[in-house]
């Protein structure tokens, strides 16, 4: 049996039913499992952290991401781009993707995404070049070796730009080919219990590089196995107008008329839903993985998170992939979502706390989890630590619950654990040699790059 006990918790923020904020508390983990949170424990530990100057919070759950485009980040010829010249340039890269590169990009993106604060990764990977070896399995074993809980997406894509999609020839599949594939994963790779570190969705590209037949049979056979649905939606306008145009309705329409609504279903983006959409999303339970930065840089647009959240929508964060983030952490999408809303939406705009609590109890909830997302007994051993005596926090000690999206944090956090181990310690990775890996990873992206 595996213990960790942090004594004297300065300040723990809960993101529970109560919203309850804790002071000068002490957590003790057994087994990868929250047992109890109440002052003055009598137990020793395996590992006992003196958190007496911490602020403790639930570990970050990210909802949507790309991480083999950590190598395509920064490209100076898509700075100025919009998503479907953006995507159009960057496949003639991605279509050079094997298991190397999968790893080593997991390895990049999921160690910053835990330097920060995540304790949790989803990740959407849609882009299969044939030959290219088990990318997913390779994903897996990058989230293994840093210790992160991970939830991969068997993506796909049918429509090459022969049959008017984006992708080129050398990355789509047939129907047949991906459904097969999409049963060998979740049957070698997903595991529904309580605690899992390992989990499968299906997720196809999105409404323009995939056909109705391959969203209608992922959809039946995800239910099948009992995995969720996940998929890009009203990201931008233009994919609108070639929903419209090609199917003679708008987006969500669409894709309810082929099953994907529903609580098993969420999407990455929802930027352009009218009133009536928004409420058909709350009646169905349907979620939202809102990509504030991605947003931003590719001009998509503002989503209406305040009217989502009035509604009862679900939704979570998300950092998106790292060539339309450039970076992949979701702490500073905290920062960032806070105050594009109270830009937009002055009074109406979520509070630090309440965009914290879109990132932990909102993102479990999209990936269908119930054992992650707050601290309470019972539930897993995910969180982080800030000390509260940095000189960049000074003044902010007031409402630590808000504090992370509203002063924000620069730098990494001081202690992450998932499933009571410590992951990142003292700023740094725990499990891997930070140098080496970041040597290896640029020398591979290099070779990458120099082969497109």
């Amino acid at each position: 049996m595996s213990t960790l006990l942090l004594k004297h918790i300065q300040t723990l923020v809960t993101c529970d039913d109560h919203d309850n904020i804790l002071q000068d508390v002490d957590l003790y983990c057994e087994d990868g499992t929250i047992r109890a949170i109440v002052p003055d424990l009598p137990q020793t530990a395996d590992t006992v952290i003196d958190a007496s100057h911490f602020w403790c919070y639930p570990g970050l759950v990210n909802t949507h991401h790309h991480l083999y485009q950590t190598f395509s980040r920064n490209l100076p010829q898509v700075q100025n781009m919009e998503l479907f010249d953006w995507l159009v340039t960057l496949y003639e890269i991605w279509k050079g993707l094997d298991a190397d590169i999968i790893r080593l990009s997991s390895l990049t993106g999921m160690g910053e995404l835990m330097k920060h604060g995540c304790t949790t990764c989803f990740d959407h990977h849609y882009v299969f070049p044939a030959g290219s070896g088990d990318l997913i399995g390779a994903q897996f074993g990058a989230a293994e070796e840093l210790g992160i809980r991970m939830v991969a997406s068997r993506g796909s894509m049918d429509l090459s730009r022969k049959d008017g999609g984006l992708p080129p020839d050398s990355v789509v599949q047939t129907v047949d080919e991906i459904m097969a594939d999409s049963a060998r994963l979740i049957s070698q790779y997903h595991d529904p219990s309580a605690g899992s570190m390992r989990q499968i969705v299906l997720a196809p590209c999105s409404p323009f590089s995939v056909s109705a037949e391959l969203l209608r049979q992922s959809a039946i056979l995800a239910r099948q196995y009992g995995v969720r649905l996940h998929t890009h939606l009203c990201e931008t306008k233009d994919e609108e107008q070639w929903t419209l145009k090609n199917h003679g309705v708008r987006p969500l329409e669409y894709m309810a008329s082929l099953g994907w609504t529903g609580n098993d279903v969420w999407y990455a983006h929802g930027i352009h839903f009218n009133d009536e959409e928004l409420r058909e999303l709350a009646r169905t339970g349907t979620g939202v993985a809102h990509c504030p930065i991605s947003n931003m840089k590719l001009s998509s647009g503002i989503a209406r998170i305040p009217e989502m959240l009035e509604l009862g929508v679900p939704v979570g964060l998300a950092v998106d992939g790292s060539a339309s983030n450039d970076g992949s952490s979701l702490m500073e999408e905290l920062r960032v979502c806070y105050l594009l809303h109270r830009l937009q939406s002055s009074k109406a705009a979520p509070s630090g706390y309440q965009v914290l609590k879109m990132a932990t109890r909102g993102s479990a909830r999209l990936l269908g989890r119930e054992d992650i997302g707050s601290l309470e007994a019972g539930k897993c051993a995910d969180f982080f630590l800030v000390d509260s005596r940095r000189l960049e926090l000074v003044g902010g000690e007031y409402s630590p619950a808000d504090v992370l999206a509203t002063v924000g944090l620069r730098g990494a956090v001081d202690y992450t654990v998932v499933g009571g181990k410590v992951v990142v310690k003292d700023g740094q990775l725990v499990a891997i040699d930070e140098a080496n890996i970041a040597a290896d990873a640029r020398r591979a992206c290099k070779a990458y790059l120099s082969r497109a």
